[in-house]
């Protein structure tokens, strides 16, 4: 009888190491979770014939992974959670205990470095009539959930540092996208200074602004927020650009001009990005100054160093509607010089510890304050009193200033 025992004994330690170093070969061979779930269940099940199981595994909540043998059907059940504080196996008590998990006859809780990650039901375990191989189950149980574990953490570990790294490389190819948008230069001379700050909230924003040179009399100034982040924003921006210095170089005409970028956007963006827009042409020999305002914060223009005006006549956001339902081209002469400002919206929505916004009233007043400093000083002004503004609050959105001086001849 002792040599028959001695004998099981034996058989189960091999089935056991055949268990084991097929979870291993399983977990070698890089199979998907879901494929090493399913051999868990079949060792145990077939190895140590174990007759109930079900595992609990701690993800954002706690989910059962592995569920065979029983009546309940425990896949969608939430975990008792009077099992939580468990730290050693024992036997299910009912009376404190959800009745449906009375099928198990122990609960053995999986531990890594102290840490619980799941816990498995067990019922109708093989020689449970003796302490000694019962034991030996149990432990075996606990050896091969930890084994199975730690390997699907890994490979979730695994997994997210790979999309970590992709988010990266996403960022870096945004990033020399988004830059080769920016002109290299803008003009800075005793008749015409162009100016342009940007200030990125992550690595990679949605704004956009240029400087365009039709001829020596007639140029272009846009400035552009594109909805969403990232490759995709930066790309749809990218092609935004090309169709926008296209177009430049074939007509002055703001209304096609509008109306193709418009088209452009539509079909690029295919309904999942919009872009605000504010584009002018400024005619030096006929002194005067043509835009549209397509959905974009009004830029500020000061002619002649008269009152501030906003610029507002345009159509809507582009890229959301085709045709667009309304098209205005605004007109504005000077006599002598103005100065333009334009920004993107991360300027007036930065706010300050109480939830108020910096708002378009401080930023005029700070323009029109400044008006006759240049327009390097303008912008420092302005961050300065933006920061002071914001306190310990950070911004939140991309910021873009864009402004032009055009003076009188000396």
């Amino acid at each position: 009888m002792e040599l028959k025992s001695l004998q099981n004994q034996f058989d189960l330690k091999e089935l056991e190491l055949k268990a084991l170093l097929e979870i291993t070969q399983a977990i070698n061979d890089n199979l998907p979770e879901v494929s090493l779930y399913k051999i868990y269940g079949f060792m145990l099940r077939a190895n140590l014939q174990i007759k109930k199981l079900a595992l609990y595994v701690k993800e954002e909540v706690w989910v059962c992974k592995v569920n065979y043998g029983t009546s309940v059907d425990f896949y969608p059940l939430p975990l008792d959670e009077s099992f939580l504080e468990l730290k050693e196996m024992q036997q299910i008590e009912f009376d404190h205990t959800d009745s449906r998990f009375k099928e198990f006859d122990l609960v053995v809780p999986v531990l890594h470095k102290s840490e619980v990650l799941a816990f498995v039901f067990v019922g109708g375990l093989l020689h449970e009539e003796k302490d000694d191989q019962h034991n030996s189950d149990t432990s075996f149980v606990q050896t091969l959930s930890n084994i199975i574990l730690v390997a699907i953490e890994n490979k979730r570990l695994a997994g997210k540092q790979l999309e970590q790294e992709a988010l990266r490389k996403e960022m870096e190819i945004a990033r020399g996208v988004q830059q080769l948008l920016f002109p290299k230069t803008l003009p800075q001379s005793q008749q015409l200074n162009v100016s342009a700050l940007y200030l990125p909230h992550q690595d990679v924003g949605g704004d956009y602004y240029d400087y365009i040179e039709i001829n020596e009399e007639q140029f272009v100034l846009c400035i552009a927020d594109v909805s969403g982040k990232g490759v995709p924003a930066a790309l749809l921006m990218s092609n935004f650009q090309a169709a926008l210095r296209t177009m430049i170089r074939q007509t002055a005409d703001l209304e096609e001009i509008v109306i193709e970028l418009n088209h452009q956007t539509v079909r690029n963006a295919r309904g999942e990005n919009f872009i605000t827009f504010f584009i002018a042409i400024v005619d030096r020999s006929m002194k005067e100054l043509y835009y549209v305002n397509a959905g974009h914060n009004p830029p500020l223009l000061i002619v002649d160093s008269g009152k501030p005006q906003f610029l507002e006549l345009g159509t809507t956001i582009l890229g959301s509607f085709e045709p667009l339902p309304f098209l205005k081209i605004g007109k504005m002469a000077y006599d002598l010089e103005f100065m333009f400002f334009s920004y993107t919206d991360g300027l007036t929505e930065t706010f300050n510890e109480q939830g108020e916004p910096f708002g378009l009233e401080k930023v005029t007043e700070v323009v029109v304050e400044n008006v006759e400093a240049s327009l390097e000083q303008i912008n420092g002004e302005l961050l300065k009193k933006l920061n002071i503004f914001r306190g310990k609050n950070t911004y939140n959105d991309d910021i873009t200033l864009l402004s032009c001086k055009v003076l009188a001849d000396k």
